[in-house]
């Protein structure tokens, strides 16, 4: 743990150490960049409306991996990020899911929550965050470590978890925004003591004050043509406005709607960070010199509209030009301040997200909505029945049955045998189109399929004893807006984009991981891999 951020910024300052660090054909400055909730073909649907400068600019002037995939399930948010950074699965760092079923504790976890930190920047509980749950290095904890902690490493994100677990174990600091009636950017203890004084300082500007004002479409809505009707039964919208439709008055709903909180549910989210993001590149002095500085950004208001509106929504659509905006807007501050090719960026995304299901029912594709509350009765029925008691199962979470194994043994039960039995049943119920045991996780090896994705997300220590997967397109959650999770093609299939110094100008339909992504910076720094990467360079394209 360290005490402050200056404090880590000037360890080990030797003419030795800085020789070995320092060497031109390394970017001053990498800037790995996921869009939470971002779709691949959103960079397809919404390319005639693009901009140059943004995600253009990136596929004009870099390498496009087209046909990049997540390689695991869950596909959710905490283990996106770390497997992005990692260059690894669930399985190996250990984020099973933003929240998961502790064993041990037998309670649920956070993925980055840590009762051990406080807060800094604020007093409400939201700072008690560190990436103590994340098991494996981070690239740019690797980078730390090979420059003798001389190259910074800074997070940033509306998300805790978004900024945490790409920064990794040994980063100068990570920020995170709380909404609510504070509207600030705040960190924990694991990081630092007080926040530093440009922090503090762009948390006294009305920075996030300027942004509740009117939400309209950047552009004439009738030119909105890749995405559905404004209004419609498939969005959700904010409490205090009847119709999910534009404009919005972000300054009067905000009453309703959580406070600065509802910042993060449309596109200005997203510009507050860009504005933090530069704030911190102008303040920590990153890309200044030739060791390399590591800044982790997240874009996470994509996935908070996406969940409110839907991927197919205007509100989607108007999101996504005005984040190409705010590219522009980061990547023309990068080229004046550290150099017009002297920094390297990556783009992806965390997941991806489903089209609506009550939509897709409206266009009769097989889709649908999970009655749990009918599964529970079913599968209550059943355990009373098979085992004089229902409290043979602890918990049900993320597709997952966990078992009191405890009960298992005192009952004189073969637990192999209730893994089975119990998978047999809920293959049986309505909208389950697959189940697996721990045993068969554990035992078996898969090369392919949703058995393989399943693998790369079972971690022995944490996952459950039955793994379920429902069928395509059926969800458990409401009936207006998207969600994500599942190994099929909308959640797996996103963004890697490349561009800057080290890298070709290209494209490829060869398939990627996610977990190639580290690797693939590591060997462009010529550091460590990951402690626990299984992901392989993208040698195409490094120059």
């Amino acid at each position: 743990m360290f005490n402050s951020c200056s404090s880590q910024n000037t360890t080990i300052e030797t003419t030795e150490t800085t020789s070995i660090a320092e060497t031109s054909s390394r970017p001053k400055l990498v800037v790995g960049i996921v869009v939470d909730q971002m779709r691949y073909d959103y960079l397809t649907r919404f390319e005639s409306k693009f901009g140059d400068g943004g995600f253009n600019r990136m596929i004009n002037e870099g390498f496009n991996c087209k046909n990049n995939h997540f390689n695991y399930i869950p596909t959710y948010t905490g283990p996106g990020h770390a497997s992005v950074y990692t260059g690894t699965t669930p399985k190996i760092h250990g984020i099973i899911g933003n929240n998961w079923y502790d064993k041990e504790t037998k309670e649920m976890v956070y993925c980055a929550g840590d009762d051990n930190v406080k807060s800094v920047g604020t007093e409400h509980k939201a700072g008690k965050m560190s990436p103590h749950r994340m098991q494996t290095t981070s690239f740019a904890d690797e980078n730390r470590l090979f420059t003798q902690m001389q190259g910074k490493t800074i997070g940033i994100s509306l998300k805790d978890r978004g900024a945490i677990l790409p920064a990794g174990h040994v980063a100068n600091a990570a920020y995170w925004f709380h909404g609510r009636d504070e509207g600030r950017w705040i960190s924990s203890s694991f990081y630092m003591n007080d926040l530093p004084k440009w922090v503090k300082d762009f948390n006294t500007e009305t920075h996030a004050e300027s942004y509740l004002k009117e939400w309209n479409t950047l552009y004439d809505i009738s030119t909105y043509t890749e995405s559905g009707v404004d209004e419609n039964t498939f969005e959700g919208g904010f409490k205090g406005k009847e119709k999910a439709t534009f404009p919005y008055d972000l300054k009067a709903l905000s009453k309703d709607n959580r406070g600065f909180d509802i910042l993060k549910a449309t596109p200005y989210g997203n510009s507050l960070t860009t504005d933090f993001a530069i704030a911190a590149i102008k303040a920590e002095g990153l890309g200044q010199d030739q060791i390399t500085d590591v800044l982790a950004v997240s874009f996470s208001a994509t996935d908070y509209v996406g969940h409110n509106f839907g991927v197919n929504s205007k509100e989607i659509q108007d999101t996504y030009l005005r984040l190409d905006k705010d590219l522009e807007r980061l990547f023309i501050y990068l080229d004046a301040t550290v150099g017009k090719g002297e920094y390297t960026v990556f783009l992806t995304a965390d997941h991806g997200a489903v089209d609506v299901p009550s939509y897709l029912t409206s266009a009769r594709i097989p889709s649908g909505y999970v009655d749990n509350k009918d599964r529970k009765e079913k599968f209550n029925t059943f355990l009373e029945a098979t085992y004089g008691t229902k409290d043979i199962v602890e918990n049900i979470s993320n597709g997952q049955i966990f078992l009191d194994r405890k009960k298992v043994e005192d009952l004189d039960l073969n637990l192999i045998d209730v893994q089975n039995a119990i998978a047999m049943e809920q293959l049986g119920y309505k909208n389950i189109s697959k189940v697996y045991t721990a045993t068969t996780m554990s035992s078996s090896s898969f090369s392919n399929g949703v058995e393989m994705l399943l693998q790369n997300g079972f971690n022995q220590k944490r996952s459950g004893d039955v793994l379920l997967v429902n069928d395509t397109a059926f969800i458990s959650y409401s009936k207006t807006g998207s969600t994500h999770g599942s190994g099929l093609n909308y959640d797996t299939h996103v963004p890697l984009l490349f561009f800057g110094k080290g890298v070709k100008h290209g494209e490829t339909f060869d398939k990627t991981v996610i977990p190639d992504i580290a690797p693939t910076i590591s060997a462009l720094l010529g550091i460590s891999f990951p402690n626990g990467a299984t992901g392989k360079p993208l040698g195409f394209v490094i120059d």
